[in-house]
């Protein structure tokens, strides 16, 4: 008989507080939030041959998003189509595009793995992905606790690969020092990078006809920056950071045409190209008919379909339309940026339901792209739409022999 397509194995042992110190000394400092458990104390276990499809169509994916980059880039009236800030057009035309495959060298897939394996591309976060910790080191440690694979183990390989060739100087997010979860991600990959490399606080940064210091006078010259590049459009200082990355003055990483990956609205303009019959191959058409929803930049459906900003975070913005397309769910608890940037609205697809101590959760199955390479798996527990609120869930995968 086959296998569920996740199964949940609970920890026997008892000793949470053992295991949440044990996992803040390693970096994962936010197991619990505000005393609720954001890490659940198990793990899903993934069948896998299941993974080794979604593996296979992270891989084509992210071909086919490249390609649909590259058709973009130059072109204004694609930027605004796909909700590019104006402010950004002349820094994305004046730098040269990286080379296929690498427009991103840390990215995030987020997917719908259904029930019945059904696998579906919700969205793509290809310029400030957060969860590597829980990914890169909380994962493989529940999973070797539960004697469960992982696949996780070379995430901090890629990372090393990728930032020996982007060589930042610095590496910033907004309040480091205080906010946790972002704090402890530039850390985790500044320490997997092999490299000396300063961690500051965004908002102590200054500009000076585009030469960027930190709060103690120095200046950088290249950064990566846990900061959304369309923040730049609202933002009091994005005029002068855009100035200075278009004048050579500093380097981002990800690099700013990351921004095109990170659009939703991308994915709508991949399915009308789709639908046009244009730019793709027949094994690119069979991966977006297999792995991608329709997506439009209109609402065009009649009914069981989600709209949400094309550069909405966490869940900010999110709406579910039942199949009579009447309002069923929205998200409360993300920031809701709807209001500054275009929506997208895309056919819904099922998450598959897992049973946990916190009850029945849906399960979003998250998949890191580093360095091109599509290299280790994120899971995140709650209800239909998954918010800040949800619940992090080590993700494992159970051999194709063990399934038989």
């Amino acid at each position: 008989m086959t296998r569920p397509v996740f199964e949940w194995i609970g920890h026997q042992g008892g000793g949470r507080e053992e295991a949440v110190e044990k996992l803040g000394e390693m970096g994962f400092t936010w197991a619990d939030l505000e005393d609720e458990e954001y890490w659940l104390d198990g793990v899903a276990v993934m069948r896998g041959d299941v993974y080794e499809e979604l593996y296979r169509a992270s891989g084509r994916l992210w071909n086919v998003l490249d390609k649909a980059a590259r058709y973009v880039h130059g072109r204004h009236d694609l930027y605004s189509l796909i909700g590019i800030p104006e402010v950004l057009w002349e820094m994305l035309d004046l730098i040269p595009i990286p080379s296929e495959g690498l427009i991103s060298r840390y990215a995030r897939f987020d997917f719908a793995v259904s029930d019945e394996g059904v696998i579906k591309l919700l969205e793509l976060n290809a310029d400030t992905p957060t969860g590597y910790v829980e990914a890169s080191i909380a994962t493989p440690w529940v999973c070797q606790r539960e004697g469960v694979p992982t696949v996780n183990g070379g995430m901090p390989e890629q990372v090393a690969a990728a930032w020996g060739e982007e060589l930042p100087d610095t590496a910033a997010c907004v309040d480091y020092g205080t906010h946790l979860e972002d704090s402890g991600t530039i850390e985790a990959l500044v320490r997997h990078s092999g490299l000396d490399i300063a961690c500051v606080d965004c908002l102590e940064l200054t500009i000076d006809d585009g030469v960027v210091k930190d709060g103690q006078g120095r200046v950088i010259e290249r950064m990566f920056a846990l900061y959304p590049k369309e923040w730049m459009a609202v933002d009091e200082g994005g005029d002068a950071l855009a100035y200075s990355v278009e004048t050579g003055q500093l380097t981002l990483f990800n690099n700013p045409h990351s921004i095109l990956l990170q659009s939703k609205g991308l994915m709508a303009a991949v399915w009308g190209l789709y639908e046009l019959g244009l730019l793709f191959d027949a094994e690119d058409r069979e991966a977006i008919e297999n792995y991608m929803l329709p997506t439009y930049n209109k609402p065009v459906f009649s009914g069981n379909f989600v709209s949400k900003s094309m550069f909405g975070r966490e869940g900010g913005s999110v709406r579910l339309y039942d199949p009579a397309g009447s309002l069923e769910l929205e998200d409360e608890d993300g920031f809701d940026s709807s209001a500054l940037f275009p929506s997208v609205y895309q056919k819904r697809a099922e998450l598959a339901r897992i049973g946990t101590p916190e009850g029945e959760l849906h399960l979003l199955t998250g998949m890191f792209v580093i360095n091109g390479k599509p290299c280790g798996l994120l899971g995140r527990g709650g209800g239909p739409i998954t918010g800040n609120t949800s619940h992090f869930i080590a993700m494992g995968v159970r051999p194709i022999a063990q399934e038989l």
